[in-house]
C-alpha cells in the first residue's frame, strides 16, 4: 500500500474513532475510577504507598533530604518514563543462542498497541509490578543513607506510579478531556497509538522529555506508521 493510501486510511480510522467516542455516553470520573479499582496494579501500588507512608511518619526524623528526594524524582521522571517506554516497553525481541529475550512487560505492551481499548492491557502486569516493589524496597533500604530517606523514596515512587497508572488508564477510556493539560496528554498519547509509535513517548507530561529528545514533532509532518498497531511488525514476521 502506498504511503498516501496508508495516511488516508489512518486519518479515516482516527476520525471514525473520534466519532465513536462522541457518540458514546460521556464517562464520568467516578465511573472511570470505579473501573480503575477493579484491576490489581492500583491496589498493589496503593498498598505499597500506605505501608511506606505509615512507616515514614512513624520514624519521623525529617530533614532537607525529604524535600530534595521528591524534587529530584519528580523532575527526572519524564526522562525515566521516556527511557522505559523506548527501551523496555518497545523492546524488540532478541535471540541469544537458543534463547529469545522478550520480557513479559514488552509482550504485553505489544498487545496493548494491537488493541489500545482493551482495558486490562492498559495496566502494568502484576507479575511485573510485584518484583518492582521488592526491588524498590531493596533500593530504599540499601542505597540511601538512612531508612528514613529510603522510605521517602518509596513513598514518592508509589505516588508517581499511581499517577502514571491513573493517567495512562484514563487516556484510554471514554472519559472526554475537559481541561487543557489533560487534553494535551490525551492528544499526544493517541498520536503515539494511532499515528506513529516512534514519537510522543511521555504519558504523564505533555512534551517534556519528548521535546528534549526530539520525539515531539508537528503531527501534520509525521506520516502514519504501518506498524503503530503491530510493533516491530511482529505479527507479520510470525506468519
Amino acid at each position: 500500500m502506498a504511503a498516501d493510501d496508508i495516511d488516508t486510511t489512518a486519518r479515516r480510522r482516527v476520525a471514525a474513532e473520534e466519532r465513536r467516542i462522541r457518540s458514546r455516553p460521556s464517562l464520568t470520573l467516578r465511573g472511570a475510577f470505579a473501573e480503575f479499582l477493579r484491576h490489581p496494579s492500583p491496589w498493589i501500588m496503593a498498598g505499597f504507598l500506605a505501608i511506606a507512608l505509615t512507616a515514614r511518619v512513624w520514624l519521623g526524623d525529617w530533614g532537607f533530604a525529604d524535600l530534595l528526594v521528591p524534587a529530584v524524582m519528580v523532575a527526572s521522571f519524564p526522562l525515566v518514563e521516556w527511557l522505559i517506554h523506548v527501551f523496555v516497553l518497545h523492546w524488540r525481541p532478541k535471540r541469544l543462542g537458543p534463547v529469545t529475550i522478550d520480557p513479559l512487560v514488552s509482550r504485553k505492551h505489544r498487545e496493548h498497541h494491537q488493541d489500545p481499548r482493551d482495558i486490562p492491557l492498559i495496566f502494568i502486569p502484576w507479575q511485573v509490578l510485584a518484583p518492582i516493589v521488592v526491588a524498590a524496597v531493596g533500593i530504599g533500604l540499601l542505597v540511601f543513607a538512612s531508612p528514613e530517606r529510603g522510605l521517602t523514596f518509596m513513598v514518592v515512587l508509589a505516588m508517581i506510579g499511581l499517577t502514571y497508572e491513573w493517567t495512562h488508564y484514563l487516556i484510554h477510556t471514554d472519559y472526554r478531556p475537559r481541561h487543557r493539560l489533560y487534553k494535551s496528554l490525551w492528544r499526544n498519547h493517541r498520536f503515539h497509538h494511532y499515528r506513529n509509535e516512534h514519537y510522543w513517548f511521555t504519558v504523564t507530561t505533555a512534551g517534556t522529555a519528548d521535546r528534549l529528545l526530539r520525539t515531539y514533532p508537528d503531527p501534520e509532518t509525521v506520516e502514519k506508521s504501518p506498524t503503530a498497531k503491530d510493533l516491530h511488525a511482529m505479527s507479520r514476521s510470525a506468519q
